[in-house]
């Protein structure tokens, strides 16, 4: 007989058929969470900074400099750019090597190299630490002995050029007014048919 703090066995049969088989467990689990590789919106400063508003009402890091530096550390991903946590046991062949780099791989590289030589050397250090390396603020102005809260400054003008070199803006332009047009058939040739 169930006690009231127990559940009943229909509610349990019904959980239990609502769960999926362990093999759909494991698939699910498989998924990555998002298109970029390795990415998650949790541990990344700049998201940190994007929810952030300052005294003045602003963010602090806009919508164009967080795509900019979102989309650095993604190409740092995938060009295998990441140190290692832990050390790796098994022999992989060919690793090291030119064959070993696949052609997604060595363009990653490539957009990287690009990007922080555009930003110039006096910011790439900050953007590294902070998009790829995910370190926070005060830790960059720690390892870097400067004052407090410069290394959002530097940041923010770092990402500023990174969003010019990827042709981010965080405004639209165009033209001022465009053209009305219209698809449809003049008023004479409707009256005649």
């Amino acid at each position: 007989m169930a006690t009231s703090g127990s559940a009943s066995e229909s509610d349990v049969k019904s959980a239990l058929s609502a769960r999926p088989s362990g093999r759909g467990r494991r698939r699910a689990a498989a998924k990555p969470a998002a298109d970029t590789p390795g990415f998650n919106p949790a541990e990344s400063p700049l998201a940190w900074l994007a929810r952030r508003q300052g005294k003045d009402g602003r963010t602090m890091v806009d919508a164009a400099q967080l795509q900019a530096g979102e989309r650095l550390r993604a190409d740092f991903t995938r060009a295998n750019l990441t140190p290692r946590v832990t050390s790796r046991w098994s022999e992989v062949s060919g690793a090291g090597t030119p064959e070993a780099f696949t052609d997604m791989v060595l363009a990653a590289k490539l957009r990287v190299s690009r990007a922080l030589t555009a930003v110039g050397p006096e910011l790439s250090g900050v953007l590294l630490d902070v998009c790829c390396f995910l370190k926070g603020l005060e830790t960059v102005e720690r390892e870097r002995r400067w004052p407090a809260r410069t290394a959002k400054v530097v940041l923010c003008l770092a990402l500023d050029r990174l969003a010019a070199h990827y042709g981010i803006s965080a405004s639209t332009t165009g033209r001022d007014r465009a053209p009305t047009r219209a698809w449809q058939a003049p008023e004479a040739a409707a009256a005649e048919s």
